[in-house]
Parts: structure tokens; sequence; C-alpha cells
């Protein structure tokens, strides 16, 4: 019998590409669904409504599975609803990790985020900080995985990306990002992009290869870019052209993240902190482990930018 796999954030961007590859490689998948259904799920793929605090749907959901992959991560909060970095990010974490140990599914793989560390400056990668030691003080068998900026046709960043190329979400004349200094010209950190596919294809590669356990992978791709060579990379693959990319200063977006109420704004505070570090990752290990090189944006980007 194949193995079957609990997946949190089955509905989502990243877990319906996770979902897909662990079809296509025989797995059955009991797929947690918070709000969202998910829509013509190929295979073996059983629905279980239910949160992430909710403990009688993760006993049931992993009642006859062998794996666990956690994928249910939040960018921006909502505190009015009750949506936090630590409701989600580690007492999500927790709630899932105690399942598993309950229901005795010993592999577990984790989805973390790349930048994530003890002292960071975000709460966004503070929480994360939080949820890995979690999982590294299971006891269980696990993985965890620190992807960069994940990017595909379904994500909400390439819509963003291309709402700003064809000119129709603010500020409507350039594609803009977060620069230090007085007027945001000090530039900002690099970034290296990984096609979703290639995250979904990692965290299925971990289940079958034992040589991850136990092992915390840093994940991005092979192009490591600033800020305008990916809005301009982006704007050639959607629209044909290059499009003006310029920096609002990252002071001035901290300022008005601290005054203006979530609902009104696209980003908020740990974004533009985080937009100010370098997220690029060392793959040594990760080719070492899994065998193989994750692709680059322009390489990827091609296979689907015209459609965006």
């Amino acid at each position: 019998m194949p193995a079957r796999v609990f997946v949190t954030g089955g509905s989502g961007f990243v877990g319906s590409a996770v979902i897909n590859e662990l079809t296509t490689r025989g797995f059955g998948v009991n797929a947690l669904i918070n709000r969202e259904e998910l829509t013509a799920a190929p295979g073996d793929v059983r629905q279980v409504r239910g949160g992430l605090s909710d403990r009688a749907a993760l006993d049931a959901g992993m009642a006859d599975c062998q794996m666990v992959i956690h994928l249910v991560g939040i960018i921006m909060e909502k505190p009015s609803q009750g949506i936090t970095f630590q409701k989600v990010h580690v007492e999500g974490t927790r709630s899932v990790v105690e399942a598993a140990v309950r229901r005795r599914v010993r592999r577990f793989v984790q989805m973390s985020a790349l930048g994530t560390r003890e002292n960071a400056a975000s709460n966004y990668h503070q929480t994360k900080w939080q949820a890995e030691q979690i999982v590294r003080s299971s006891g269980l068998d696990w993985t965890i995985i620190r992807p960069s900026l994940i990017h595909g046709p379904g994500g909400e960043f390439m819509k963003m990306e291309a709402k700003w190329a064809r000119k129709k979400a603010p500020p409507f004349l350039f594609m803009p990002y977060f620069g230090s200094g007085i007027l945001g010209l000090g530039g900002a950190g690099m970034l290296q992009p990984i096609y979703v596919h290639d995250v979904a294809r990692a965290f299925v590669d971990a289940l079958q290869k034992p040589q991850t356990i136990g092992q915390l992978y840093d994940l991005g791709g092979s192009q490591q870019l600033s800020w305008p060579q990916m809005h301009k990379m982006a704007a050639r693959a959607i629209i044909g052209k290059n499009r003006w990319a310029a920096a609002l200063p990252a002071w001035y977006a901290k300022f008005l993240a601290g005054v203006t109420p979530t609902r009104f704004l696209p980003f908020n505070r740990d974004q533009v902190i985080m937009s100010q570090e370098d997220n690029t990752a060392d793959l040594a290990d990760f080719i070492r482990d899994f065998g193989w090189t994750p692709r680059g944006f322009e390489q990827t980007l091609a296979e689907y930018g015209s459609r965006l």
C-alpha cells in the first residue's frame, strides 16, 4: 500500500502544488481544509474540514497517515479575526506536532522561511523560529525546509507583479520596492525566488530521502536578483517589455504601516523589514542530499508569465 500523507494548508498556493506532486507519485493525501475547498484535486485525496486548533480534525486527518507535511503560514496578520503570527506559526505548529505524536505519525516535514533565526528583526521570522524549535524538540523524524520568495501562476505575489506590470495597481507609474536611505536610493536586499513546483518537489522528495531526517535546508532558485532586476524580468515575461522599477523609502513605508489600518495597505511592517535583508540561500547542502538544483526565476517564469 502506498503511504498516506496528512497535509495542512492543502487548498493554498503551495499546498495545491504539493498535493499534485504527492498524488503524481502515488501517495494518498488527507488534506486539512479550513476555508476553501480543493478544486478538482487529482488522485486519492480526502478533504478534512477544520483548523489548526481543532484537535478532533487533526486526529481524524492523521488517523490513517504515516507522514505529515505542515505548510500553513501567513504573511499578513488580521488581529481582529484572531489571525496572528503567534497563533498560526507557533500555536498552530504546536497543535499539529502534538497531534502527530498522539497519532504516532513519526515523519514530519515543516515549511519554514528563509531568513528565519532566533534574533530576527521581524515578528514573522521570530515566530517561524519558535515553530522550528517545537519541531526540532518533538522527537519526530523531522525535516525543515526554508524557502525564499515562492513564485508561480497562482501566487498572490505574481498576481501583484502582473498588476504592476500592466499599470493596474498603485503606484501605477512604476513597479515599487522598499529602498534604504532618506530617499530610498540605498537599495534593498537580494532575492532568490523559487518556483512553486520546485518547492513541491523538494517537500515530497524529503519524504522519500532518509538522509534528510533531522536536517534543515535553505531553499532558493538558481538566480540571485535585486528587486529592480526581478521586476524587470517579470514585466518582460508578462507584457513583453521593461517597466520602470523605483524605490519607496523603507522608513516611510514602516511609518505608514505603523499608523494605517492593515486593511488599507498591501504590506505590513514585517514585510518592509524583511525586504531590507538579503533573502538568499547556500544550496550546497540541498543539492548534496536531494540531487538536483532548483531552477532560476527567469527560466521558470517563461513557462507561465504570458498567461498571468
